[in-house]
C-alpha cells in the first residue's frame, strides 16, 4: 500500500508539470500559428489529466491515512505489549498520564510524519527537479539565477531547525505533565470533594498548564522565526523572476511565451519548496514523538529468558534464604531475611509500616528481582530466578488491601482469575467468597457493570469479588497483604470467613495489622527495619515478652490498629 501511495504521489507530481509545458506551447506555437483544433485537444488532455490527478489525490489522502492508522495501531500495540512486560520499577517511577501520552498524541505525531512525510518529500522533490530541468531547457542562465536562492534557504532552514526541535521536545513533555495531572485528579475526585480541595487541584493543574503555555510560546516563537525567514526567501524567488526575467525579455534572450512559462513554472517550484519547509515542522514533531516511543521500547523487559524452567506440580514449600533487597539506590529494605513456610501452612508477618513486609510479598511472585549475592527465594526448592515468571505467578494468588477491579462487569472481574473457567465454576468461586447471593439480587446479576475500579460497590463487596477471583484461579500459594485492614469490624468478620476458606490447603503468607486475625497462624514473624526480629506461634511470642507482645497489648489497649 505504501508503494502504491508513493507511485500515486509521483504521478501527481508528473501531471503537475503538464500545465506549464502546455502553456509554453500555447503561447509560442498554437496561438501564434492559430492551431485552434490543437488548442482544444490540448485543453481536453489537460482536463483528463486533472481528472486523473483528482482520483490519485483521493487515493493518496484516503489510503495514506489508512496506512497511518495501521501504523499507529501496530506501534500502539507494540508499545502496550512492551509495557505489559516491563518490571514494577518502571511503573513506580512513571505516572500513568505520562505513559498514556506516549500511547496517544506522541504516536499520532509519529505516524503523521511516517505517512505524510514520504508523500511530501516525493511530490516536492520531483516537482523541484522536473521544474528545474524544464526551465533549463528554456533558458539555463535564468534558471540558475533563480535557483541560486536554494542554498540560502537551506542555510536558514538548518539554522532554525535545532531551536525548533528543542522547543517542541519541551512542549511535548509539558503536555505529558498535564495528562498526568488530569489522570491523578480525576482518579482522586472523591478525595478532592471530600476535603473540598477543588481549588487546590485547579491550582496544581494551572502549574502544568502554565508550563505548557510557556513551552508553547517558545516552540511557536521558534516556528514563527523559521517560517517567516523561509517564506521571505521563497518570496525572493518571485522578485528574481520579475527582475531577471524582465531584463532577459527586454534583451531579447527569451520570448514572451517563455517568460510566461517561467512565471507559471516558478510557482510550481515555490509550492513544493514551501511544502518542504512545512515538512520540517512535521519532522520535528514526529522525531520528538518517535524518540519518546523509543525511550520506552528500549527499556529492558522483565527477565524471562528461554533458559528459565517452568514451575509445575507445585507443592507449596517456600524458603527465603539470606534475602536482602533495596529499591534502586535507596537504603536496604530487607537485610539477611531467613524464612521457611512448609507446604499448606500459614505464616503471618507483623510489624510497623515500612518494615519490609509488603516487599517480601512482592519478591515472592518476582514482581521485583533479587540481584546476585542478595540471597535466594525458593519454591519447592527451585530458585525463582531460574523459573519462568508466568509459571510462578500462575501458582500464586494475591488478595490486597487496595482491591483493583477493572471497568466492566462482575463476571469479567471474577473470570479474570481464569478465563477458561465454566460458568458453574465461576458461581462456585463466588459462593465460596460469600458474594454469590448478593450478586443474584442485582437486576443484571453477574453482568452488572461495576464502574471504574468498582466504584459502584462497597469495600467489602469489592474485596469478596477479588477473593472469588483467587478462588477461581485456585493457586497453590496465597498472599494476603492486609486484606481486611480497610474494612469495618462486621465486614471484616464476614471477609475473614471467606479468607479462612481460601487459605485451607494452601501455603499462605499473611501481612496483617490487626493481630487478632492471625492468632491461629502456624507461625508469626515480626519484621522490623528489614529484619526478622522474632518468630514463633502466638502463644510462644506472647510468652517471650518481646516486640510482638508489646504490639498486641498496645493494639488491644487502644482498640485500634498500629502503624
Amino acid at each position: 500500500m505504501l508503494s502504491l501511495d508513493m507511485l500515486a504521489s509521483l504521478l501527481i507530481s508528473v501531471i503537475g508539470m503538464v500545465y506549464p509545458i502546455v502553456t509554453n506551447k500555447m503561447l509560442n506555437i498554437y496561438i501564434p500559428e492559430k492551431m485552434y483544433k490543437t488548442i482544444v485537444v490540448a485543453g481536453i488532455i489537460v482536463l483528463l489529466l486533472y481528472i486523473m490527478r483528482m482520483f490519485l489525490r483521493y487515493f493518496v489522502q484516503y489510503y495514506g491515512h489508512i496506512i497511518g492508522v495501521k501504523m499507529q495501531s501496530q506501534m500502539r500495540l507494540d508499545l502496550f505489549s512492551h509495557l505489559e512486560k516491563l518490571p514494577f520499577t518502571f511503573f513506580d517511577n512513571n505516572e500513568t498520564g505520562r505513559i498514556m501520552t506516549r500511547l496517544t498524541s506522541d504516536l499520532f505525531e509519529v505516524v503523521e510524519l511516517a505517512h505524510h512525510g514520504p508523500e511530501n518529500l516525493i511530490i516536492s522533490l520531483v516537482m523541484i527537479i522536473l521544474s528545474f530541468i524544464y526551465l533549463s531547457t528554456i533558458n539555463w542562465v535564468l534558471t540558475l539565477i533563480i535557483f541560486a536562492c536554494v542554498p540560502i534557504l537551506m542555510v536558514v532552514t538548518f539554522h532554525f531547525r535545532k531551536a525548533m526541535k528543542n522547543a517542541f521536545d519541551d512542549r511535548r513533555k509539558s503536555n505529558a505533565t498535564i495528562n498526568a495531572s488530569v489522570e491523578s485528579s480525576v482518579t482522586g475526585i472523591r478525595v478532592t470533594k471530600a476535603y473540598t480541595n477543588s481549588s487546590r487541584e485547579i491550582e496544581k493543574f494551572k502549574v502544568g498548564d502554565r508550563e505548557f503555555v510557556d513551552s508553547s510560546h517558545r516552540a511557536y516563537s521558534a516556528m514563527a522565526k523559521f517560517h517567516s525567514s523561509t517564506t521571505f526567501i521563497t518570496d525572493i524567488f518571485n522578485v528574481f523572476i520579475l527582475i531577471a526575467g524582465g531584463l532577459f525579455l527586454y534583451a531579447g534572450e527569451i520570448s514572451f511565451g517563455d517568460y510566461s512559462t517561467f512565471i507559471v513554472s516558478v510557482n510550481l517550484f515555490i509550492n513544493p519548496v514551501t511544502t518542504l519547509i512545512g515538512f520540517m515542522e512535521q519532522f520535528q514533531n514526529g522525531v520528538s514523538g518517535f524518540k519518546r516511543f523509543c525511550e520506552i521500547m528500549d527499556i529492558e523487559p522483565e527477565d524471562d529468558s528461554p533458559a528459565r524452567r517452568e514451575l509445575s506440580d507445585v507443592k507449596g514449600d517456600i524458603e527465603f534464604k539470606n534475602v536482602s533487597y533495596s529499591y534502586e539506590s535507596s537504603k536496604e529494605v530487607l537485610t539477611n531475611v531467613d524464612l521457611f513456610i512448609e507446604r499448606g501452612k500459614k505464616l503471618a508477618l507483623v510489624g510497623p509500616s515500612g518494615g519490609g513486609k509488603t516487599t517480601l510479598c512482592h519478591l515472592l511472585p518476582s514482581f521485583y528481582t533479587l540481584k546476585d549475592g542478595d540471597g535466594a527465594i525458593l519454591i519447592d526448592g527451585n530458585d525463582t530466578r531460574e523459573l519462568t515468571l508466568d509459571s510462578i505467578r500462575r501458582n500464586i494468588g494475591i488478595v490486597q488491601q487496595d482491591v483493583f477491579l477493572f471497568v466492566g462487569t462482575i463476571r469479567d472481574n471474577i473470570m479474570y482469575g481464569r478465563a477458561d473457567a465454566t460458568e458453574e465454576e465461576m458461581f462456585e468461586a463466588a459462593r465460596r467468597a460469600n458474594i454469590h447471593d448478593y450478586i443474584m439480587t442485582l437486576p443484571n446479576g453477574y453482568d452488572t457493570e461495576i464502574g471504574e475500579r468498582g466504584v459502584k460497590l462497597s469495600g467489602g463487596q469489592k474485596q469478596r469479588i477479588s477473593i472469588a477471583r483467587v478462588f477461581l484461579k485456585d493457586p497453590a500459594i496465597l498472599i494476603l497483604d492486609e486484606a481486611t485492614s480497610a474494612l469495618d469490624n462486621t465486614t471484616e468478620v464476614l471477609i475473614q470467613q471467606s479468607l479462612d476458606e481460601l487459605c485451607r490447603g494452601r501455603t499462605t503468607l499473611v501481612v496483617a495489622h490487626r493481630l487478632s486475625t492471625i492468632r491461629n497462624a502456624d507461625e508469626i514473624a515480626v519484621v522490623m527495619d528489614g529484619r526478622i526480629t522474632e518468630k514463633g506461634t502466638h502463644e510462644e511470642l506472647m510468652k517471650a515478652g518481646g516486640t510482638y507482645r508489646d504490639l498486641y497489648a498496645l493494639q488491644f489497649r487502644d482498640n485500634d490498629t498500629f502503624e
